[in-house]
């Protein structure tokens, strides 16, 4: 394992998490986040981009599948985890991206309405998920790198003109906005998934290489990997709040995205980056789909029939979602994240850690205080919060909707206690 692996391993994990759809995040935070766009990028950045590199890192130390992150709590509860963040996967950031493309690519050319774009769009995510095609392969190497080109070149030129003129935010709580913000990209989730597709790659390019040699792949590729993506993040979030001064402070995600490309480079290369934006998209979807059907199909018999079956559930789903706009998709993905989060952050935490502080008691005790302690914030998301409102002021840091870290962390220190204690 070389320096030319670490590399390679490195760029595959920055284009995995590098997608289109988290793109359109980091510029609106600049844009509201004004002279605390500093805070705003350290919030963003520790929830999309240092957690899913611990994710890396804990599978780097695992080198198993999503299946063993969570199997310390129990096989079963491992099992629905699974389940929860594959259904999660199908019924949100998947039709997104449909979203994202109509709104970039295809709403500035054709005036075409979302759901015949989702139709379309999610026909073919069918077409190349049952056919297993390797064209995407080809051209998802390639849509990275051009996008990339295309945002350094946004904002170099964004900071090149800059007068610095930040204005104020608009945000009560810049540094916990961003936190909550970064959950939208799905990165987490993602690590949990995509690690254990990682270790498979390398295994299938090096099945003699040690346990040793792999982790440590797999680690400085990961490390490499967030430095690219803080880097890009912070970027983006410094250049949308040199424009707060620009646009209308209502514009949506997206149209933010093109107006600060079309004022940067001109509408030439705005139009060039809303096709890749789109076509990156699409990888996206056909990756999510096919990650699903092939999960389903493992947990029956590699059934190809159970393949095509979640193939065709997933479109569907893709379909109905992807005809709302990206704003709407966003704000109903709230509540699941408000869940799943949480639970995905501890049981990365806990799989970084060394054995001797994370043995299966210190799992379960953790997992089941973060479910516990994110049921307020999860009823106040769905508009519920009434029902909770005596408890949250007893709960530490409810008021920024992440009650349940404190308790997590006691419970934590208090069962390693206990567990080490002289009998």
């Amino acid at each position: 394992m070389n320096k030319k692996s670490i590399a390679i391993t490195a760029f595959a994990l920055f284009s995995l998490f590098f997608g289109a759809g988290n793109l359109i995040l980091p510029p609106q935070l600049g844009f509201k986040s004004g002279n605390l766009w500093w805070l705003v990028a350290l919030g963003f950045c520790l929830s999309a981009v240092l957690i899913p590199i611990l994710g890396i890192l804990a599978h780097a130390k695992l080198q198993g599948t999503m299946f063993d992150f969570a199997k310390k709590v129990s096989p079963t509860f491992s099992l629905i985890y699974c389940y929860i963040v594959y259904a999660i996967s199908i019924t949100l950031p998947s039709p997104r991206t449909a979203s994202v493309t109509h709104e970039m690519a295809i709403q500035p050319i054709w005036d075409s309405s979302y759901l015949l774009t989702s139709i379309i769009y999610f026909a073919l995510v069918y077409v190349f998920v049952v056919n297993r095609s390797r064209i995407l392969d080809v051209v998802g190497k390639l849509l990275t790198p051009a996008i990339l080109i295309i945002l350094l070149l946004i904002i170099g030129t964004t900071l090149f003109n800059a007068h610095f003129d930040f204005g104020l935010t608009e945000f009560t709580n810049p540094f916990t906005h961003a936190i909550l913000e970064g959950y939208q990209t799905f990165d987490a989730i993602g690590a949990v998934v995509v690690g254990g597709v990682i270790i498979i790659s390398i295994n299938l390019k090096d099945s003699k290489a040690s346990y040793e040699s792999k982790k440590n792949v797999i680690r400085k590729a990961g490390w490499l990997a967030g430095l690219g993506l803080f880097l890009i993040y912070t970027g983006l979030i410094v250049t949308g709040a040199l424009f707060h001064n620009s646009f209308d402070v209502e514009i949506s995600r997206t149209a933010l995205l093109s107006n600060i490309s079309s004022k940067t480079l001109g509408n030439t290369a705005n139009l060039f980056l809303s096709i890749l934006v789109g076509l990156a998209c699409f990888t996206t979807a056909v990756g999510i789909v096919t990650g699903t059907a092939d999960f389903i199909k493992g947990r029956f018999n590699n059934s190809e029939r159970a393949y095509v079956i979640t193939a065709i559930l997933g479109c569907v789903i893709g379909i109905l979602m992807g005809q709302f706009n990206v704003d709407y998709i966003i704000a109903v993905a709230l509540p699941a994240l408000m869940f799943i989060y949480p639970i995905t952050i501890v049981l990365i935490l806990l799989n970084v850690l060394p054995e001797k502080f994370a043995p299966s008691k210190v799992f379960k005790g953790v997992v089941i205080t973060t479910i516990i302690f994110s049921i307020p914030d999860f009823l106040g998301s769905i508009g519920w919060g009434e029902s909770v409102s005596g408890i949250a002021p007893w709960i530490p840091l409810s008021q920024f909707h992440m009650g349940w870290v404190l308790p997590a962390l006691i419970i934590f220190i208090l069962v390693n206690f206990i567990s080490k204690r002289p009998k």
